[in-house]
Formats: structure tokens, C-alpha cells, sequence
């Protein structure tokens, strides 16, 4: 340890060797120079000695555990990062992480740091984009997965070498138009379904499948059996369910008024937990209702997009629609909204509850119609 020394002026200098540098000479020949990183402190007597030492001290072993991480490969970054990210974000994310780490980039993975640049990564980044998928061997992986893996990569350098240029050209990914199926066309299909409820959920409420699969009576409804809130969820972690006690974001975190006809369809629940469904089971018998009915395919996911059309139809203004929805953009802060339930919302989700309250009904209505007995 680097050992501080006393000024004239009263002050502590402490110095600790930094690196080497080759020094040419004016008769041509090269002498090794030793340089040297100076800490003062200005605190006289001992105190200051101390802390002129502390600083020096710390610098030097940051600078050793640079060394260290340089001598490192890409993969080993990326797990240090992974690690340290453990407990702050959620399993589902850290399982994602692991599985882009297993199978993306597998060509610069025991690559070490020291012979990473900006050119590196690039040249990395087009080989990645011509990998074939697993699922499609006749298709490469699509852009949006080869800019996920990458911008794990990315991070786990930015966080441990920071002096490595991670600002490469990635494949732009393709806007997607999706080509949705009408409310009355899916009520049609699942009504009367086991999946009914889970489904109108996503559709009327925007609740995302984790979502609907946290709800319990217990904790997510109501005392007065008129609300219902996202207090947990239960997302899917290396084919195993895991319940967690807070929601993706703060925006996520909101509270509905229950439209009549869900709610009597949660009172046909006879347990705690609205929809104990895995989430496989759920996701098969959505695709095979939609099969069997000769329906265009659809992700669960596409009936949050439903409700966003319908709101945009119904013209919701952009700010209850984002309350409705929990959707974070650019323009949402980051908190729990603490006027919900003002006059203006409850106006809105009156429209939205009578449009699909007329659709239940009108589709009962038909039902009825084809029922009865003909009197020709």
C-alpha cells in the first residue's frame, strides 16, 4: 500500500503507480517511464494522511478489477451482469436473459474482452442476423431477436467496459400490421367457453395473460365486488409458474370497475384464483377454439389490441386509454395514478362498457332467434 507523504503547504500527497509508457529518446532509443496517479488531501494530521492513503487505495483496486474484467470473455460479462441484476429484476426477465445468453451470439461468446471493438461487434452483429431459427430452419432469426440479444451484450459491456464503442447498425425491425378479428366476432367464438372469462378479461379489461392469471377473489376484487385490481401476477419461468406480488411497471399497477357481465361470470368461479390456468393450457385452447371456428390465427396478446382499437373507435382520449390499458410510452411518469376514478373516467368506461354490454347483448339476442322453432 501506497504510503502518503507531507507537503509544505500541510497538505497529504499520496501516489500510486498508474502504467508505463515507452518514451523515445533524441538519440532514437526508448526508456520505460513509470507514471504515477497523485491524491491530496487537505485535512491536516493524521486524519488527512489516512485519506489521502483510502484514496489512493481505492483507485488502485478499481484499477486492478478493470484489469480483471478485461481478461474476462463476453460470456463471462454477460453472467456477471446477469448476477448482479439478480433480485432487482423480475424471474421472467432474468430466464429471458439466460436464454439469450445460451443461444444467441454463440460465435463471440469465449471471446475476450481485450480484443473487443466497435468493428468487432459489428461484424458479429451481421453474422448473427444470417442464423438460422430453430423453430424455422428455412428462416433466419428475426431482427427483433437478433436487437434483444445484442442489447444484452451491449449492456453487460457498458456496465463492466465502458471504454468499448457498443454503437453498431442493427436489422431494422419490420412494423408489423396486424390484421384484427372484430369484439363481436370473438365473443361469438369463445361464449359459453370454459376460456369466456380469461378472454373478455384481455379484450374488455386490456389485462395481459399474467395478469388475468394473478387474479384471485381474495385479493383482487373488491370488498364491495365492484373493482378489480392487478395486485399480483403469475408469469412463466422455465415452464414453471411463478406468482409475483407486483406488476411489470407502475402503469400496470390499476384498478376497474367490473362490467355486469364479467362479473357474473366470476361468480360461476367456484375457487379463489378467476383463471388456474397454466399458461399453455390456456394459450392451446384459445388457438383451438379459433381453429375450430375457422378463425384467422391470433395470439392472446392481439386481444389487448382489440381494446386499444376499440378505444381509439370510440375515441377514449389518449389519457384514460393509457390508465385503462397500463401502457407506458414516453409521455406516461413513472407512477400509480391517483385520480383513476374521476368523473371523466367513470364517463369513459361507461362508453366502453355499453359497447361491448350492446354486443353481449345483440349476440344473445341472434342466439335466441336461431333457437326458436319455426312456425312456417
Amino acid at each position: 500500500m501506497a504510503t502518503a507523504r507531507k507537503l509544505v503547504s500541510g497538505s497529504w500527497r499520496c501516489q500510486v503507480y498508474s502504467h508505463t509508457e515507452e518514451i523515445i529518446q533524441p538519440d532514437g532509443s526508448v526508456k520505460q517511464k513509470r507514471f504515477y496517479k497523485s491524491f491530496t488531501c487537505d485535512v491536516p494530521g493524521p486524519k488527512g494522511k489516512r485519506m489521502a492513503e483510502r484514496m489512493a487505495a481505492e483507485w488502485a483496486s478499481e484499477k486492478e478489477h478493470k484489469k480483471n474484467i478485461l481478461n474476462c470473455t463476453i460470456g463471462e460479462a454477460i453472467e456477471m451482469y446477469i448476477n448482479s441484476k439478480d433480485g432487482i429484476l423480475s424471474p421472467s426477465t432474468i430466464a429471458g436473459y439466460k436464454r439469450m445468453q445460451k443461444n444467441g451470439f454463440k460465435h463471440i461468446m469465449n471471446t475476450y474482452l481485450t480484443s473487443v471493438d466497435k468493428e468487432y461487434l459489428q461484424e458479429a452483429v451481421n453474422r448473427e442476423a444470417k442464423r438460422k431459427s430453430l423453430k424455422r430452419p428455412t428462416e433466419t432469426i428475426s431482427p427483433k431477436t437478433v436487437k434483444n440479444e445484442y442489447g444484452l451484450i451491449s449492456a453487460a459491456l457498458n456496465a463492466f467496459c465502458k471504454g468499448i464503442d457498443t454503437n453498431v447498425k442493427l436489422p431494422t425491425v419490420p412494423v408489423l400490421i396486424k390484421d384484427l378479428q372484430t369484439p363481436d366476432a370473438i365473443f361469438a367464438v369463445f361464449e359459453g367457453t370454459d376460456i369466456e372469462l380469461p378472454v373478455l378479461l384481455a379484450m374488455w379489461l386490456s389485462f395481459s395473460m399474467s395478469e388475468i392469471r394473478g387474479l384471485t377473489k381474495s385479493k383482487s376484487i373488491s370488498k364491495d365486488g365492484n373493482y378489480i385490481s392487478i395486485t399480483e401476477t403469475v408469469v412463466k419461468v422455465d415452464n414453471d409458474d411463478v406468482r409475483k406480488k407486483e406488476a411489470k411497471n407502475n402503469t400496470r399497477i390499476r384498478r376497474h370497475r367490473i362490467p355486469e357481465y364479467i362479473k357474473g361470470l366470476i361468480e360461476k368461479v367456484p375457487g379463489d384464483v378467476l383463471v388456474p390456468y397454466s399458461y399453455n393450457t390456456l394459450y392451446k385452447r384459445f388457438q383451438y377454439l379459433l381453429e375450430e371456428s375457422d378463425m384467422p390465427h391470433m395470439t392472446f396478446h392481439d386481444l389487448r389490441h382489440i381494446n386499444a382499437s376499440v378505444m381509439a373507435q370510440l375515441r377514449v382520449p389518449d389519457k384514460y386509454a393509457q390508465e385503462r390499458g397500463g401502457w407506458k410510452t414516453d409521455q406516461i411518469m413513472k407512477k400509480v395514478y391517483t385520480h383513476t376514478f374521476s368523473d371523466e373516467r367513470i364517463a369513459v368506461d361507461n362508453v366502453m362498457d355499453n359497447f361491448f354490454e350492446n354486443i353481449v347483448q345483440n349476440l344473445s339476442n341472434c342466439m335466441n332467434c336461431l333457437d326458436k322453432p319455426s312456425h312456417e
